[in-house]
């Protein structure tokens, strides 16, 4: 049987988007706001125009610091809400 994961998550740019999640601390921190429950509004908050990340040199709102954008349709978005419940919890 072939594995199909990516480092036990369902591809690539689903593990890509964890990483930088949990190892980010700008996204780490509009993860763990209040007011973010799931995926879509760490989306909504990263992208709302409020924040400032000086200290990046990439997109940093529409993609992870390895170019893959946060609401790549690939992107296993359930898999990305059981974890930030897991963080939260």
């Amino acid at each position: 049987m072939t594995d199909t994961t990516y480092n036990g998550w369902t591809n690539y740019e689903t593990w890509n988007v964890a990483l930088w999640l949990d190892n980010e601390y700008f996204y780490y921190s509009i993860m763990m706001m209040q007011s973010v429950k799931n995926f879509d509004d760490f989306i909504k908050k990263l992208q709302s125009g409020v924040f400032n990340n000086l200290d990046a040199n990439w997109d940093w709102a529409n993609t992870t610091g390895d170019g893959i954008l946060w609401n790549d349709p690939k992107i296993n978005v359930e898999e990305i809400n059981e974890k930030i419940l897991e963080l939260k919890s």
